[in-house]
């Protein structure tokens, strides 16, 4: 009883925050409130990053600003929370890149298949000028973009062995709602189905698609190694979260708070991203004890893959941008 009571206060939290209302959730008072949205269980490294912002935040400001976290999609699924960003009704949120391309199809250059060889690739490119680059365009859409936190690299899972590409010639393979995604998909022959994070399990599980991507922390978070057979470690792309306040929202806040706030998402980075990095090797090993196969491409495989979606990086230059296009290539060259 007192859990469906718990479940029907935060929907109606969620509605009323919606609309952008006032209410008193029965947290000690302070002068600024921000509700942070992500989409994953309170035991993710993104939860406990949150937590520390939100630690950091009250801390630095001396309780002026409070910051109340709604994990698991509460207030919505991404692209909803995105658009209560831009009205102003969600203060800040972490949303997957991917899920940022109806909004500004620049941000879908980090969803590129074999875009960055290494994490520490993708951490010195996206905090670097190429990263704030990136962050800066979404201001056009009422956004205020200050880092990137991620789940990491993504990992195919399927109700078959994969081995090369060939394999998901014919299959269905529930993907986000992202165009570079879903070409990624058919270049290999597959099918693409986007259907919402939060439904995967049960589509997966109901059969209505074969396989899907995504990073270890969701495929165990979520579960979904329960219902696929095979696990396939390919670090194929990169699932980046951009950190996002309501541009209205922000703008009405002193700089003193601006700084504040941007200041303290930068500072957490850092542990979120060791966080994510920590764990992956407790995901792969509560997998194989489910009994789900566990494989990794070799490089033989991996050179296969990224010779049969090299023609996504083509196909969406110039949507992305030519001179945003050019500067990760640039930066990512600089790392070496």
């Amino acid at each position: 009883m007192k859990k469906q009571f718990k479940n029907m206060k935060l929907k109606a939290l969620a509605c009323s925050f919606a609309l952008g209302t006032l209410v008193h959730t029965g947290m000690a008072s302070a002068d600024i409130n921000i509700k942070f949205h992500h989409d994953l269980p309170e035991d993710s490294a993104q939860h406990l990053a949150a937590e520390r912002f939100r630690d950091m935040v009250a801390e630095r400001s001396g309780g002026e600003i409070s910051v109340e976290i709604f994990p698991n999609n509460t207030l919505g699924d991404d692209v909803e929370v995105t658009q209560q960003l831009q009205m102003g009704a969600v203060e800040a949120a972490i949303i997957p890149t991917a899920k940022l391309s109806g909004f500004v199809p620049a941000m879908q250059i980090v969803d590129l298949p074999f875009l960055f060889p290494s994490p520490d690739v993708a951490h010195t490119v996206l905090d670097g000028q190429a990263g704030d680059d990136l962050l800066a365009t979404v201001e056009q859409v009422g956004l205020k973009g200050v880092t990137f936190w991620e789940s990491g690299f993504k990992q195919f899972t399927c109700d078959q062995p994969v081995n090369g590409p060939e394999d998901f010639a014919g299959q269905k393979v529930r993907v986000m709602q992202s165009p570079i995604i879903m070409e990624q998909f058919k270049a290999m022959g597959a099918n693409p189905v986007p259907i919402a994070f939060g439904e995967t399990y049960n589509a997966l599980q109901q059969r209505i698609v074969d396989c899907q991507e995504n990073p270890l922390v969701s495929i165990t978070q979520m579960k979904f190694y329960e219902v696929q057979s095979d696990v396939v470690i390919s670090n194929h792309a990169y699932l980046a979260y951009a950190f996002l306040f309501s541009q209205s929202w922000f703008d009405s806040l002193s700089p003193e708070n601006q700084a504040l706030l941007t200041d303290a998402a930068r500072e957490t980075t850092a542990f979120q991203r060791e966080e994510t990095a920590r764990r992956e090797t407790g995901y792969i090993a509560t997998i194989e004890a489910s009994g789900t196969n566990v494989s990794t491409l070799d490089d033989a495989q991996l050179m296969a893959f990224r010779e049969s979606t090299a023609s996504v990086h083509d196909e969406f230059a110039n949507e992305i941008g030519a001179d945003l296009m050019a500067e990760f290539q640039q930066a990512i060259a600089d790392t070496e």
